[in-house]
């Protein structure tokens, strides 16, 4: 049983990590069409060495020295490999703050994406709420001060954990925003290198793989299950990136499956924060469903 959840796990972060990274793949084919074959190798080499060993590792270690730093950066790193006891009871105990901040950074991420951003519809409802998107900032700060309140009566620092959670969802989406602007910018431009173009998709990586990261702390807490998982599905989008980008786009709901997953998973993540048992097959079960309807959806549009 013990291997088939651990299966489980890895096959629901894979493709979570996937649907999730739709749109970075969209920047990053448009990106490589501008640059050449050998340009295109780097990318896939060199850039996938990085996504996954150095984003996808450093991402989850420093989240766990964050909510941990009584282990101090060498302990959080050798912590997430550890099968000491005491370790993981200390890790066990600083789960809700990481859960409370990730959930709160997952729902801001969703009624985001549901108000202000463009979108194919693909549930009655969306436009609604679409055409009423100056509700976005007065729904997102009634919840997180819903959440603190909770969260105050619980421990201080839960309280804390959500504002963090707020504040990391408005500084990684003013760097998204900055590169969408940038990428316009840089198709227009013929006189940069393909190294240049490089470095530049690989910071743009970073900045979306952090909603893929945090949303994994959903599924598990173990950081090697995340790196397995996240790293297979950092290598499935840069494959899709390369050899099959327009046929990926051509299913037009499989992002708002992939934001009614982070919907489910961040309340998932608020509600463990507080005690409340879930078990851990529920975060992968519930992906598979959502994005499997919505990519059921997406067959019927074809």
């Amino acid at each position: 049983m013990e291997i088939l959840l651990i299966l489980l796990t890895i096959i629901g972060l894979i493709i979570f990590e996937t649907i999730s990274s739709i749109d970075n793949a969209v920047i990053n084919a448009e990106v490589l069409s501008t640059m050449s074959q050998r340009g295109r190798r780097w990318f896939l080499f060199y850039g996938l060495l990085f996504a996954v060993f150095v984003v996808r590792g450093m991402l989850p270690w420093l989240i766990v020295w964050a909510t941990n730093p009584s282990l101090g950066p060498v302990g959080a790193l050798t912590a997430t490999f550890s099968d000491n006891p005491e370790i993981a009871r200390v890790i066990e105990e600083s789960s809700p703050f990481l859960l409370i901040g990730g959930g709160v950074f997952l729902i801001f991420l969703f009624f985001h994406w549901l108000f202000l951003e463009a979108k194919n519809y693909g549930l009655r409802g969306e436009r609604f709420f679409h055409k009423n998107g100056v509700w976005f900032f007065a729904i997102v700060s009634i919840i997180l001060t819903v959440i603190v309140w909770f969260s105050l009566k619980q421990h201080p620092f839960m309280a804390f954990g959500a504002v963090v959670g707020s504040t990391a969802f408005f500084i990684t989406h003013g760097f998204k925003q900055n590169a969408e602007m940038q990428e316009q910018q840089l198709l227009g431009k013929g006189s940069m290198t393909d190294w240049s173009k490089v470095l530049y998709l690989e910071v743009i990586d970073a900045t979306f793989s952090i909603d893929g990261v945090v949303g994994a702390f959903a599924f598990t807490m173990s950081v090697p299950l995340i790196l397995i998982g996240n790293g297979i599905g950092a290598f499935v989008v840069r494959e899709l990136t390369i050899s099959n980008i327009d046929n990926v786009k051509k299913y037009i709901y499989l992002k708002n499956g992939a934001m009614y997953s982070i919907f489910f998973l961040g309340l998932i993540m608020v509600i463990d924060s507080f005690g409340v048992y879930i078990p851990q097959w529920v975060s992968p079960v519930i992906t598979f469903i959502v994005i499997g309807y919505f990519f059921y959806r997406s067959r019927q549009c074809l």
